[in-house]
């Protein structure tokens, strides 16, 4: 099966292009504090300009359930990225509201002074069975997300992404074209997640990376 890669952060149409003409699967919009950070209204205007095969992910942090209804129906998204504990029963919400079809990532920060812990979690989101993929990602003391920050891979080797893997998992934190092909011939995940590693500033992507990233990480995956 083939890498899932998502582009995320985008804040124009130029950059939403850009992923899309370098291979990416998915593009993501950020709704919550960040340089990142669009409305529903400007992530509408883009939506409606990118091909119907390329997947649209609405990326929140402690938004409410009616929050993401409407966000992800004024802009045509395609799926969502929760980075907060909305409660297990959640994922079930959106789809009875929103569609069967809706693709659901959900976010847990590895440390790999508790690893267990990550473990733990996987294996509640997994019995739970409405969430398609866990975005393995890092954590500082400001951001939940679009860090820039990489976990440690080689102890998420050794726990979370083991053979023992109860669902589709995606390497995030401190990617970029340099790295790419190292965590995923080290982690062999289902996908992965860039955002501030392909930039040339917050919020504006660089298209040599944008390039180079989605090229490299093909290539290791194959």
């Amino acid at each position: 099966m083939s890498l899932w890669i998502k582009i995320c952060g985008n804040t124009s149409l130029k950059d939403a292009r850009l992923a899309v003409e370098a291979g990416a699967d998915a593009v993501g919009f950020v709704f919550a504090p960040s340089p990142r950070r669009v409305s529903a209204a400007e992530a509408a205007a883009i939506v409606p300009h990118l091909p119907a095969a390329v997947e649209k992910i609405g990326v929140f942090v402690d938004a409410s359930l009616n929050e993401i209804y409407s966000t992800v129906r004024t802009c045509g998204l395609t799926g969502v990225q929760l980075h907060f504990e909305a409660g297990l029963e959640a994922p079930a919400k959106l789809r009875a509201r929103l569609g069967p079809q809706l693709r659901i990532l959900r976010v847990v920060h590895f440390d790999a002074g508790t690893p267990g812990q990550t473990t733990e979690q996987i294996g509640l989101i997994a019995q739970n069975g409405q969430v398609d993929a866990v975005l393995i990602d890092s954590r500082t003391a400001t951001a939940v997300g679009g860090t820039g920050v990489a976990f440690d891979w080689v102890a998420a080797r050794r726990t979370v992404f083991g053979e023992g893997a109860r669902l589709k998992l995606v390497v995030a934190g401190g990617l970029n074209p340099e790295n790419v092909a190292e965590a995923v011939g080290l982690l062999q995940p289902w996908g992965v997640d860039v955002a501030s590693g392909v930039e040339a500033a917050p919020g504006r992507k660089e298209p040599n990376k944008v390039g180079a990233f989605v090229a490299r990480a093909r290539a290791s995956a194959r």
